[in-house]
């Protein structure tokens, strides 16, 4: 199920099917009136929203009249968008099945996206990315920059464990500001794990226990590679309780307004 409404001013009105280029966009699982991490996403999707110039008390006008509108049973996937054309939309779908382990494809070195530090710009591009991966015999795809160090994930981010060490690419490289790994980050450090940014190719995670993360899944630990040759992950013998933590991180969404 798909419902689209656009924003405006004072509210939604339904809106129609449509496949123009998005500026911003941003989503999230709601589970019977709870999500993880809701003000983290306002906060990005926000921020996208300024750097294309919309109107930013418009914006946060249209956020929380989505936070409002979205159902408070069932399970979704809302994604709120800034068009091309300037419209805000909030895009109401059914969630999908949540997966567990997965093979991921790691396809030619080189990072194809325009603007790969914004969630939207590129999600037509990130869809042929997976489905690519699909054709693979994977759930998803690898995104490397031209010499080989990997980035992230088409719509995951990536995190790994060193000896202890939680890891993740370093900042000059291209990704997306994921919301669910910088969560994950913040608790290692609460926790005095130690957390590092290191350059990796996937040869150097051989053995490593390997994370792709997102609002959707959560953590889902990588199980192999669908491509011959590349030595495999190790054992996911973190995941189960951070996993676990992550569950537990669902807050009930703030009370519709009276009316």
């Amino acid at each position: 199920m798909e419902t689209i409404s656009v924003f405006a001013g004072g509210g939604f009105v339904a809106g129609v099917p449509v496949e123009d280029d998005l500026l911003a966009a941003d989503s999230w699982l709601v589970v019977d009136g709870a999500a993880r991490f809701l003000a983290d996403h306002g906060r990005r999707f926000r921020a996208a929203c300024e750097a294309a110039a919309a109107a930013g008390e418009l914006v946060a006008a249209m956020w929380r009249a989505a936070v409002a509108a979205l159902p408070r049973e069932g399970d979704w996937f809302p994604r709120v968008e800034l068009s091309a054309s300037g419209e805000l939309r909030l895009r109401l779908r059914t969630a999908p099945p949540r997966g567990g382990r997965l093979t991921v494809w790691a396809g030619p070195p080189g990072d194809p996206r325009r603007a790969p530090r914004v969630k939207g710009p590129d999600l037509a591009l990130l869809a042929r990315l997976r489905a690519e991966a699909l054709r693979h015999g994977a759930h998803e795809a690898l995104i490397t920059t031209a010499d080989g160090w990997v980035v992230e994930g088409a719509t995951t981010s990536l995190l790994w464990w060193e000896d202890g060490t939680l890891c993740a690419p370093p900042d000059e490289l291209p990704a997306l500001p994921g919301v669910t790994a910088a969560r994950l980050r913040r608790r290692a450090a609460e926790l005095g794990i130690p957390v590092a940014r290191r350059r990796r190719r996937v040869p150097d995670l051989a053995g490593r226990e390997i994370w792709l993360v997102n609002a959707l899944h959560g953590i889902r630990p990588v199980r192999g590679w669908a491509a011959p040759g590349l030595p495999g992950p190790g054992p996911a013998a973190m995941a189960p309780s951070w996993q676990a933590w992550l569950a537990r991180q669902a807050e009930p969404l703030p009370p519709p307004p009276a009316r």
